[in-house]
């Protein structure tokens, strides 16, 4: 018995010292290091390598060829590759304007038909059987709806009913007729509607050119109808020198430039954001220099509202008016906007003393009555009326084709 219990107590000691060799193999072998199997050959192909260290000093490498340093004569500067692709563009066609003489008739179809509202409106309730106190009360809404103003639509319509009234006019042509004779009384066709573009003789016996101040708000088309009248006056065989003045909108003087190139007149302009009067004055000087018959300056588009900018636009005119007297000022007015028309062409008066009107889009709307309210709040002239987008549809105001305009 005692020899059993040995036996068994030997055969455990050998299976656990055989045990404990195992798990020690087994350790060695996890703490050596295996070496990494080799990549496959695509993967050797897309490996990059590290990127190289900086080499400094005397480990520099030498620059390659294309890359060595090159002369003066070599290197292309900016303003050279300007000069260049200016010296290969074609240079702009001079274009010959369009006769000013008809315009207006031969824009009077597109008046018409933008103004005939007003027109046709007056004459259905003319032509009533019974022109009662209601029918008047209704001619006097419809002009004043067209912007003529309160005032004018009153003596309109007073002169009108005692004309009716003792004439006994009745025929829808003898009104008509009656209605031009009012219409043209109150626009005015004794006014003088010229703009004055006739120079003279400076202080020092230089021929002086005359001078054409063109103001107003931003959004009215200034610049654009100063670029319109450039072509105004080629066409009636002047030369032009344009002043681009409104220096505070950068893409003004281009294209202000863009206008004169066409009709070949030379644009003066100054840095972004300069001083308008030293544009404005070098104008001037431009245009003697070149004996230039008008100079148009085209100055910034000034909110009425803005008291010192108002003041500056005093400025550029004073300035001016140091090589001479300037000889219009124009003050541009958007048809569309109406009444406010009339506080901006106020205010614009009471600082350069606006001698005549440019209104612009008078094809856009059927208030054409602003043309007899601005010339009564002012007592100056509408001169040119713009008809369109074209660059010859700005025409000198005729009364009497206007008038037809509305009625026909």
């Amino acid at each position: 018995m005692d020899i059993v219990i040995l036996v068994v107590v030997i055969a455990v000691v050998a299976v656990a010292a055989i045990s404990g060799l195992v798990v020690a193999l087994r350790g060695k072998q996890a703490g050596k290091q295996v070496p990494p199997s080799p990549p496959a050959d695509d993967e050797t192909a897309t490996r990059t390598a590290p990127p190289a260290e900086p080499h400094v000093g005397d480990e520099a490498a030498p620059p390659a060829e294309e890359e060595r340093r090159r002369t003066i004569e070599d290197v292309t500067l900016p303003a050279d590759e300007a000069a260049a692709a200016e010296a290969e563009a074609p240079p702009v066609p001079v274009e010959v304007p369009e006769p000013t003489a008809g315009r207006l008739v031969r824009l009077r179809a597109r008046l018409a038909r933008s103004q005939n509202s007003l027109g046709r409106g007056l004459l259905t309730l003319l032509s009533r059987e019974r022109l009662d106190d209601d029918t008047w009360d209704e001619i006097e809404d419809t002009l004043i709806t067209a912007d003529v103003g309160v005032g004018p639509t009153q003596e309109l319509v007073g002169r009108l009913r005692e004309r009716v009234r003792v004439l006994g006019t009745r025929t829808p042509d003898e009104l008509r007729a009656l209605l031009r004779e009012e219409l043209l009384a109150l626009i005015g066709t004794d006014l003088d509607r010229v703009v004055h573009t006739e120079g003279g003789i400076s202080e020092t016996g230089e021929e002086r050119p005359a001078v054409v101040l063109v103001v107003g708000v931003n959004g009215t088309g200034k610049t654009t109808t100063t670029g319109k009248l450039a072509r105004v006056l080629v066409a009636d065989g002047k030369s032009v020198v344009l002043g681009a003045a409104d220096t505070f909108r950068a893409a003004a003087a281009d294209q202000l430039q863009t206008w004169g190139q066409r009709v070949g007149a030379r644009t003066v302009r100054g840095p972004e954001g300069g001083d308008p009067a030293s544009v404005a004055f070098d104008a001037v000087r431009e245009g003697i220099t070149e004996g230039a018959d008008v100079v148009l300056v085209d100055t910034a588009g000034r909110l009425h509202t803005k008291t010192g900018l108002m003041d500056e636009l005093g400025k550029v005119k004073r300035v001016v008016e140091k090589q001479g007297p300037v000889n219009e000022v124009l003050l541009v007015l958007d048809a569309t906007t109406g009444q406010n028309g009339l506080v901006q062409a106020r205010v614009f008066s009471e600082v350069v003393d606006v001698t005549g009107i440019a209104l612009t889009k008078l094809d856009g709307t059927a208030k054409g009555g602003i043309v007899v309210a601005v010339q009564r709040e002012l007592g100056v002239p509408v001169k040119l009326v713009g008809l369109g987008e074209g660059p010859d549809d700005l025409a000198p105001f005729d009364a009497e084709a206007f008038v037809d305009a509305l009625l026909d």
